[in-house]
């Protein structure tokens, strides 16, 4: 099975401030629910609208006034299924990376401007402000590096991860990540550091060289020769913080993953003032 190709189409109206007064997204990619049960189940399969496509897109937590989210489901022959974190791991990547747009079209700070935006949820404004102070967001860092944010809920926990990378040859090196979690109440903490360095190297593998290319009806990667994955001397100093918290437990095994890729892409814009707007990230030289 493989991760469903997804697109996104992105517009807001933003008033004198930099505030949102309108947000609309909308989303098309294969119905996730429906191709699994179709494939399993399939007397029980029904084509209606798909709470996994679009889970972390219509539940954002940001102070907009008013917001259209709107999923469209095409098929195609290719047979998809999940993906860790699901749809929260494509949807983190679309909306994350246009909030750290608005926020430079705005001329504010993108830590800044996301606290801006945070006022009725004050779980998330703690694990953002964490991981912000934690990995030294606002201080001086060595020429060539730049760090990028991006805060997401996912599966009863909130994550935000600030990354910084530089580029080589076109290519773009992650350093560091510096990663803030509220699963609620914790039992074991090394299980949660554990599952945040998984869940991060995971979607860093996917996010640098994670493609699927079709020729002739057929997938082209056969296995790692193929379909690279990141090496030990790629991997980034991970950080993980957890945020005291008494709220109910959330998962962790897959709460990581979401924000790695639009950390890593804000970085690069903040860096080289390109947009990436698709993944893998091609830069070129």
């Amino acid at each position: 099975m493989y991760r469903p190709a997804a697109l996104s189409e992105f517009r807001a109206a933003v008033d004198g401030q930099g505030r949102v007064t309108a947000w609309s997204h909308r989303r098309a990619a294969p119905a996730l629910s429906y191709d699994t049960v179709r494939r399993l189940m399939p007397a029980m399969a029904s084509n209606t609208p798909d709470k996994n496509q679009i889970e972390g897109a219509f539940d954002i937590p940001y102070d907009f006034e008013h917001v259209a989210v709107r999923q469209i489901r095409p098929e195609t022959p290719v047979p998809v299924g999940s993906w860790r974190s699901v749809g929260h791991s494509y949807n983190a990547f679309f909306t994350e990376s246009f909030v750290d747009e608005l926020a430079w079209a705005v001329g504010q700070d993108p830590v800044a401007y996301r606290r801006s935006l945070l006022g009725r949820h004050p779980r998330h404004l703690a694990v953002l402000n964490l991981a912000a102070s934690k990995a030294g967001w606002g201080t001086p860092l060595p020429a060539g590096r730049a760090r990028g944010v991006a805060l997401h809920e996912s599966f009863g926990s909130i994550c935000a991860e600030v990354a910084e990378v530089s580029v080589e040859g076109g290519q773009v090196r992650v350093h560091r990540v510096v990663c803030a979690i509220d699963c609620g109440v914790v039992v074991n903490p090394d299980t949660v550091e554990a599952q945040m360095q998984s869940s991060i190297v995971y979607c860093l593998s996917a996010a640098l060289y994670g493609e699927i290319t079709v020729a002739q009806g057929r997938v082209e990667q056969g296995n790692f020769p193929s379909y690279d994955a990141l090496h030990m001397a790629q991997m980034p100093v991970v950080e993980t913080h957890i945020v005291p918290s008494t709220a109910a437990p959330g998962g962790v095994g897959e709460p990581g993953t979401p924000p790695i890729a639009p950390a890593v892409t804000n970085a690069v814009y903040a860096l080289t003032k390109k947009r990436v707007r698709s993944l893998p990230i091609k830069l070129g030289a």
